[in-house]
């Protein structure tokens, strides 16, 4: 799959957790692995996405890796070069 065809489809997913509230440039699941001992519900949005993508072990946290080393910007952009 190339570059493009994974991009849209994170775009879309941080532009709805921006109209719900959150930050710009981080996704629902990251966002769901971050606040999961907040509340049920967060505890529950996360079980939920990690079910949907059973392929990827841990997807939220995953992506809630990727977003703290910023993994998701181009390489030169990200801390350290």
């Amino acid at each position: 799959m190339g570059r493009r065809c994974r991009q849209i489809p994170i775009a879309v997913d941080q532009f709805v957790n921006t109209l719900f509230g959150g930050w710009a440039d981080e996704t629902i699941s990251s966002v769901a692995w971050r606040k999961r001992c907040e509340s049920k519900g967060w505890a529950l949005l996360r079980a939920l996405i990690d079910t949907l993508f059973f392929w990827q072990d841990n997807h939220c946290r995953s992506a809630w890796e990727s977003e703290k080393n910023r993994l998701q910007c181009p390489p030169e952009l990200r801390e350290g070069k």
